[in-house]
């Protein structure tokens, strides 16, 4: 089976000698917006492409206001600052999660809490959150929620949808809103992922969506910020620009600031790359189509997307039948030319975090000793 495995991926990526797991496509007007942002010599925080990007994502995910931003964990940085979390405080989150989740916790100097996953999403489960927080939440006189043992409030709630699909999000927001905790969804890996109709990151307080080089769309790096709340975008915004006040020639800044603005060069690329987004998103879809075909009926299962879902399939997965079977996998398509990786070692199971609290994690266990993902670039015929 990895032999008929290994064979149809390299037919799907014909005239590569290795075929990576994800590579940037750049078919449109990239090099023409960034000559023309070169000419402008506005390559840096300021100028009309991140102008044009800000409104180009807010007007495709259906928000009302978007911030650039220079990463995706910057931005997931500054939704929680904006949200409100403090030093010492709660933040609950999946450990089945790349690093830069926890990371953006950990630069407040609050706590992640890891709560399990949803086999179907791969996202934070609303039933774990749920059983979570009333074992160990309690809500006082001030309207916030606490944790029973360590007397921290809980913050804020930040969910991922995980390799673009979306997790239970209705749900989970009609928790949080229960015992008023902050739902900031972590977008990183699913522009042009949609639950019940709706963009994933308009659900939350804010959305936050990366745009590395392995993403759907890139701009090399880059992140952004989505809400429908004015003052909050008009907070993110102005500490993403150090806290400078509008000025001709004066430098005054307000409060603590951070260099988080995307570069007008960068913006420039994104703006290039939105125009063929919903082209990247028919091509993977019609990939990740062909790989269900292929997979149906064999002991591997192929992920697809869960009920109520439209999922960008920004990096298809696969789940094997053990830990043995996906080291078997990992070790011949590796040395056969396609790259395989495994899902990324649970959060709590690194040194930084191996002391945060958490549930069982029953879900993330098995999914980390099994899950796959393989090659899933845009495919251009």
């Amino acid at each position: 089976m990895y032999k008929d495995t290994v064979n149809f991926i390299k037919k799907q990526f014909p005239s590569q000698d290795f075929i990576p797991l994800h590579e940037p496509r750049f078919v449109g007007n990239e090099k023409k917006y960034v000559l023309d942002c070169i000419d402008s010599t506005f390559v840096s925080s300021v100028g009309k492409y991140v102008d044009d990007f800000e409104k180009q994502l807010a007007a495709y995910t259906g928000a009302r206001y978007a911030v650039a931003c220079v990463n995706g964990t910057a931005a997931l940085h500054m939704a929680m600052i904006v949200a409100g979390v403090k030093e010492n405080e709660i933040v609950i989150t999946q450990a089945l999660s790349f690093i830069a989740t926890s990371n953006a916790i950990s630069y407040l100097q609050a706590s992640p809490v890891f709560i399990d996953v949803d086999t179907e999403t791969l996202g934070l489960s609303p039933d774990s959150l749920k059983e979570y927080l009333q074992q160990h939440g309690v809500r006082k006189d001030d309207g916030f929620t606490y944790h029973k043992v360590t007397g921290q409030r809980i913050a804020a709630c930040v969910p991922m949808h995980t390799f673009g699909f979306p997790c239970r999000i209705v749900e989970i927001l009609a928790i949080c809103q229960q015992y008023n905790i902050a739902l900031i969804e972590d977008a990183a890996e699913s522009i042009g992922s949609y639950y019940k109709g709706s963009h994933t990151g308009t659900y939350g307080l804010m959305g936050t969506f990366s745009f590395n080089g392995n993403k759907t769309i890139t701009c090399g790096g880059g992140g952004a910020i989505i809400t429908n709340d004015e003052r909050l975008a008009k907070k993110a915004k102005h500490l993403t620009t150090q806290a400078k006040l509008p000025h001709r020639w004066d430098f005054v800044h307000d409060e603590i600031g951070y260099n988080y603005r995307m570069p007008n060069i960068n913006a420039a690329l994104m703006c290039a790359q939105m125009e063929q987004l919903d082209f990247f998103l028919t091509k993977k879809r019609e990939l990740a189509k062909r790989y269900q075909e292929f997979f149906e009926g064999s002991p591997i299962k192929f992920v697809t997307e869960p009920a109520d879902s439209k999922s960008n399939y920004w990096l298809c997965a696969i789940i094997l039948e053990n830990e043995t079977e996906r080291d078997k996998f990992l070790e011949y398509t590796n040395e056969n030319g396609v790259m395989s990786r495994p899902v990324w070692k649970l959060m709590n199971k690194l040194k930084m975090f191996e002391n945060c609290l958490k549930d069982d994690l029953k879900n993330s266990t098995r999914l980390a000793s099994t899950l796959v993902n393989i090659p899933s670039s845009v495919i251009i015929k």
